[in-house]
């Protein structure tokens, strides 16, 4: 399997001070969690507490809010820290392809959301696209696996995320119904030349370029970070 799209622009990152500040913060959390599961010093424990802290405060300056709710996602994590799995479903309609609309930001976005415990990840991605666009699909190939905090920034997570981008195909002629989850609050299909604004921390313009170069031709290699 070979990367078949554009580089990260790592440069660019590296110039951004915000998302490298938040580079670092998702760093010090995830070596504050790794020290608090198998730290046994009671000293060390009070500092990998206090480093925890420190990150969600770093993250809540970044986010221009509160730090309760990057302390209180972060207590929340146990065991080794490792990335959440973010899954997204394309379905392309001639030479459009659908997006929901998200009630969160009202900006629009291909269906998806995080990937859930015992969910094979394309079963994440037809359940995902079933409750937020109300159609049922199949996930006919894995277009793209991306590293969110390059591709997408992620600046106001406290996690580092991976992506998985899917083609989907329907499985009935539904009309696509947004709001099933409580989520979404409209749907519909656009061309890449006649995007909305972009939800851009769950997908880009760019990565819906990719994933229309693959509906195109299918026999292209997975994207991967």
């Amino acid at each position: 399997m070979t990367s078949t799209g554009e580089a990260p622009d790592d440069e660019q990152a590296q110039d951004d001070p915000g998302r490298r500040l938040h580079a670092v913060a998702v760093e010090l959390a995830a070596m504050a969690q790794n020290g608090l599961t198998y730290g046994t010093d009671r000293y060390d424990l009070a500092r990998y507490e206090r480093l925890r802290s420190m990150s969600a405060d770093v993250m809540a300056l970044l986010a221009r809010t509160g730090p309760a709710d990057f302390r209180a996602a972060l207590a929340a994590e146990a065991g080794h820290a490792t990335p959440k799995v973010d899954v997204r479903g394309a379905l392309f309609d001639g030479g459009k392809v659908l997006l929901v609309r998200e009630g969160r930001d009202g900006r629009w976005t291909l269906p998806g959301g995080w990937a859930d415990a015992l969910d094979a990840p394309s079963e994440a991605a037809e359940r995902e696209f079933l409750e937020e666009a109300g159609l049922r699909v199949r996930a006919t190939k894995l277009a793209a696996v991306h590293d969110g905090s390059r591709r997408n920034g992620h600046a106001g997570s406290p996690w580092h995320i991976y992506k998985l981008f899917f083609l989907v195909e329907r499985l009935d002629d539904t009309r696509p119904t947004a709001g099933l989850d409580g989520e979404t609050i409209d749907v519909g299909f656009f061309g890449l030349d006649e995007l909305p604004e972009l939800s851009t921390g769950r997908c880009t313009a760019g990565q819906l370029e990719i994933l229309f170069a693959h509906h195109g031709e299918p026999g292209l290699a997975t994207d991967f970070d």
